[in-house]
């Protein structure tokens, strides 16, 4: 008899019994999405893995914890059999032809009655991927294929004709450190859908030569802003925009609302009405030092870390920094715009307790082509910048953590 190719086909598991048959890897891998689609689920084996006995104690699935026995299929409308004893999957198969209940089989797929297909999700769209010549199924093909699918409709660059996704109001999207591979999926899916995308000069740049020529890219740091001040302006620029239907994108490096005044924008639109998504971003306080193969924590060197702006300096006014108390901390301490006032910084510390001998590690241009790293210690850190030339934006990394990972090459 000719081998025919699989029939696709969405079943709807919600409050329908659903029979699992072993608790090793293969069940935890398939228990979520069986979960997710509302099965009353019966798992059937003596033992599970953590992650499924979680699951368990959880209430999510109902455990029967012994091997597989006749007529525990009986009431089932699907079922997987992924046990290592062969003759019980074989009988347990035997069962569901009897009773007409499709039956999935990790053992020997051509003795199933279905297949799992490759599935992934993306804003509200299953993608599944079977392979149609049932002589050369190839697991990492349809994985391949499936991935391939998904990542297009996440990052928008697979979308329907005439049927593209547009979503009036703005978003606020954290676009990450610098590489443009660091932006979530859903910040490079918004993207792809906007019609004007208003950026900031730290936000990942390679992103904006990737939109259509329609997008309307508005550099927030040339926004004429007159008499208001800048953030003002840039308000006004994203009220203005929204109103007039647009999708709106507030791209900005690391994330919103980490030193990136998103809250402020945020409610300046809600005072307009002008509905607004927050999209976090990999901050660079956490990455850049990364990057540049520094832990911010390590078992037995830092349990703690901290970020604070540098913009402003120890002992002017406007400062809303406790510096004494951070030089008593003995965990990392991670400083975000401080480039030009690292020297009064180092000496405040010091004089509060920290050891001169501290040390330090400024990152520029973190995740970037441009990367590089200067190291030094508190005491030596404000020359080491003059001598180095470093330049804003830099990540700067104070304590013994700098000195775990192995030397930077000269």
């Amino acid at each position: 008899m000719a081998e025919h190719p699989a029939y696709p086909v969405g079943l709807r598991l919600t409050g329908r019994t659903v029979v699992v048959l072993g608790g090793g890897q293969v069940a935890q891998r398939r228990l979520p999405a069986l979960i997710a689609a509302g099965a009353e689920i019966l798992l059937v084996s003596p033992e599970a893995t953590p992650s499924v006995e979680a699951m368990a104690d959880a209430g999510e699935i109902t455990w029967a914890r012994r091997p597989y026995a006749e007529g525990d299929l009986a009431d089932a409308w699907y079922a997987l059999i992924a046990t290592s004893d062969t003759e019980a999957n074989v009988r347990a198969s035997a069962e569901a032809e009897r009773h007409r209940v499709w039956c999935v089989r990790s053992d020997d797929a051509d003795a199933a009655t279905a297949w799992t297909p490759a599935t992934g999700h993306s804003e509200g769209v299953t993608v599944a991927v079977l392979t149609t010549d049932v002589r050369g199924r190839d697991p990492r093909h349809t994985a391949a294929v499936r991935d391939a699918v998904v990542e297009g409709l996440r990052d928008g660059t697979l979308v329907a004709p005439h049927h593209r996704t547009r979503t009036p109001g703005v978003a606020l999207v954290g676009g990450g450190p610098g590489d443009p591979d660091l932006i979530t999926v859903r910040g490079r899916r918004l993207l792809a859908e906007a019609d004007v995308v208003i950026a900031d000069r730290l936000g990942p740049r390679d992103l904006l030569a990737e939109l259509p020529p329609h997008v309307e890219v508005i550099d927030a740091a040339k926004i004429p802003y007159g008499r208001f001040m800048a953030q003002e302006a840039i308000n006004n620029a994203l009220i203005e925009h929204a109103r007039q239907g647009k999708s709106v994108v507030r791209l900005k490096g690391g994330d919103p609302y980490v030193f990136g005044r998103g809250m402020e924008e945020l409610q300046a639109l809600a005072e307009a009405g002008i509905p607004c998504t927050v999209v976090p971003g990999i901050s660079s306080s956490i990455s850049v030092p990364g990057a540049a193969g520094i832990p911010v924590t390590h078992r037995g060197v830092a349990h703690e870390f901290t970020v604070v702006s540098g913009h402003v300096a120890p002992g002017d006014e406007r400062s809303l920094v406790d510096w004494p108390s951070l030089a008593r901390l003995t965990g990392t301490l991670v400083i975000l715009m401080g480039v030009d006032k690292i020297g009064r910084i180092a000496e405040t510390l010091v004089a509060h307790g920290k050891s001169p001998d501290t040390p330090v590690a400024l990152v520029q241009e973190g995740t970037t082509v441009a990367q590089r790293r200067v190291d030094a210690t508190l005491a030596t850190v404000e020359q080491a910048v003059r001598a180095e030339d470093v330049k804003p934006p830099a990540v700067i990394v104070v304590g013994e953590v700098v000195a775990v990972g192995p030397r930077p090459a000269a």
